[in-house]
């Protein structure tokens, strides 16, 4: 089971979670995130980050020669489209050899089969809560609905996970769940993490 860590920027918590040896981290080019990294964000903090740990760039309907533009020059591995981006944006970007994470917000409701037209140009999905929110509800939905997906591209699970689920994810018996996206259940303050716990998260997660 992989980790990803999102939503980084301070340069110290950084560094302390990079020893924690998640297998991605997660960075917010979104400005009306809480978790937005600011327009001078030093892109040596991510070069410092060493290969084995990627390194992911979140989006929210950005010009895609921005998101390019991004990529280059914090070195990202993938970018998240964490919006309603169409698939022929996701295929614009995929083109330029950028790996796509796109994500989907469910609840009871969802269709699935949404995510189809996004298998030929995406390597991973991610399945957060539906909100009002571009994510960061920090709320759960009903995992009961992974059941419904079919697809051929793995994911990662998403929304209001917090350090005591170790064990509920353990009983996700999925054969497509990839990666838990780690975010706000591990924070002292937005864009804080509490290393510590997240630490014995991933120790924890790793055994399952």
């Amino acid at each position: 089971m992989k980790v990803k860590v999102c939503g980084m920027r301070n340069r110290e918590n950084i560094r302390e979670t990079v020893s924690c040896r998640p297998d991605f981290l997660g960075f917010i080019f979104y400005p009306s995130s809480p978790r937005y990294v600011g327009e001078s964000f030093d892109p040596r903090l991510l070069r410092s980050i060493p290969p084995y740990i990627s390194k992911v760039g979140v989006f929210v309907h950005e010009d895609p020669e921005t998101v390019s533009q991004l990529v280059t020059r914090y070195g990202l591995d993938y970018v998240q489209l964490h919006g309603d981006e169409e698939p022929s944006y996701a295929a614009a970007l995929k083109a330029k050899k950028i790996g796509i994470i796109k994500s989907f917000r469910l609840d009871e409701n969802v269709d699935l089969l949404m995510t189809e037209p996004f298998v030929p140009h995406c390597d991973y999905f991610l399945f957060d809560t539906k909100s009002e929110l571009q994510g960061g509800s920090g709320e759960k939905f009903n995992w009961q609905v992974l059941k419904q997906y079919h697809g051929s591209r793995p994911f990662f699970l998403s929304g209001g996970i917090k350090p005591e689920d170790a064990d509920a994810i353990s009983a996700i018996q999925h054969p497509c769940l990839f990666s838990i996206d780690i975010n706000s259940g591990f924070e002292v303050s937005p864009g804080l993490k509490d290393v510590f716990r997240v630490n014995e998260f991933i120790k924890t997660i790793k055994k399952v």
